[in-house]
Formats: C-alpha cells, structure tokens, sequence
C-alpha cells in the first residue's frame, strides 16, 4: 500500500485511537478542542487508507496498518541477547595497532574486543579508533592496543539474558556500534566474554521478522 503522509492532527488522532481505543468521533474532537464536523475529512481519510477502523454506535478503532505492527513489537520484546549474539572477534591487549587492523579487515568487524592473557575482558576497540591511530605519523607496528582502547570502566555492555530491545536502547543512547556480551558484571575476576551483537545484527532481525 502506498504510503501517504500524515498531518500533525492525523498523527494525534491515532494516538488517541491508540491509547483509548474505542473511541467515539466526539470524544476524539473534545480532546483535541475542536467541532466534529472539522475533523470528519481526517476520520475519512485515517479510515480509508486502514490506519483506523470504525464500528457504527461503537467508535474507532486501530486499522490495519497499526496492528499489523505488533507481531513485530512483540517478538522484538521477547528476545533475549543471547538468541541473536554473534562469536566475539577478540584481540590481545599486548597486540600491536597494526595487528588489530589486519584483524578487523580479515574478520570483517566494525570493533575488536580485547582481553587479558587471563581471557577477560580489558577493553574495547572501533574501527573509528584504529582509523585516528593510523592517520597520525606514529608507527602503528610498535604501538600497543592498550593505548588506544576503551578501558573497562567506561564500556556499555550486555549480558546473554538481556533484551535486544535494551541492548539497541544502548547502542542508541552511547552512540556505539556494538556492545560486548558478558556472562556478568558481578565479578572479581573481571568480565568473560560471550559474544557480541551489533547494529547490524539488529537490522538484520528486523527485516527477518518483518518479512516473515
């Protein structure tokens, strides 16, 4: 169905549809201080083109293009982390720059997880850290990765039981690609990495379960 864009008072309509659905024509226009008659074009048109339904005596409801939606906010709420994590792509903290580079291409990775010769976790990489370290004049091949990467202590990340939905509230909120997956963050013997799950990783679910 061709898409058609809505006016502010259409859009506050639906939402009000939404939220108290069923809903008479005139309580719709008392909530929004105007006459019936001056929305009866935006009722019409919300009807025809399926974004609300109505039922004589009864009052509006939402249409189908509303809730053809909720299979897909259902199933985004319900996932876990660890039903979509990938393999983590890890790197050693002693590793140099230059080495981290060539892992990032070969795996084909946005970031690097780095760990400790303990395998925990010690910090974080982007491919926007390696591209300001190999800019500059140093020589990428005697610099360690421990001097460019994100310390534990400032790293978001998530644990396998988490929602995705909460891990993309992250990725959004931090302005990250991608976060690591621990098994917890209530450890003395630091944090072991599980996987990971990126931007990508949800896009990719999103159009899976769209399609399907």
């Amino acid at each position: 169905m061709k898409e058609i864009e809505l006016t502010s008072r259409q859009q506050q309509i639906i939402e009000i549809v939404q939220s108290q659905t069923p809903i008479t024509g005139d309580q719709i226009a008392e909530q929004l201080h105007l006459s019936k008659p001056t929305i009866r074009g935006d009722l019409s048109l919300l009807v025809m083109t399926q974004f609300l339904s109505a039922k004589p005596k009864v009052g509006y409801f939402p249409g189908e293009r509303l809730t053809v939606r909720e299979p897909l906010r259902t199933a985004l709420h319900d996932l876990k982390v660890k039903d979509v994590q990938s393999v983590p792509v890890v790197v050693y903290e002693h590793a140099t720059i230059h080495e981290a580079v060539i892992t990032l291409f070969l795996e084909d990775v946005g970031t690097l997880l780095v760990i400790n010769n303990e395998g925990r976790l010690a910090g974080i990489l982007s491919r926007k850290d390696l591209l300001k370290m190999t800019l500059g004049n140093q020589d990428i091949s005697e610099v360690p990765i421990s001097m460019m990467m994100t310390r534990v202590a400032q790293l978001v990340a998530v644990t396998p039981d988490d929602r995705v939905i909460e891990a993309a509230q992250k990725m959004i909120h931090h302005e990250v690609d991608s976060l690591p997956v621990i098994r917890s963050w209530n450890t003395e013997e630091g944090y072991e990495v599980v996987g990971r799950i990126s931007k990508t990783t949800i896009t990719k679910l999103v159009v899976h379960i769209a399609v399907e």
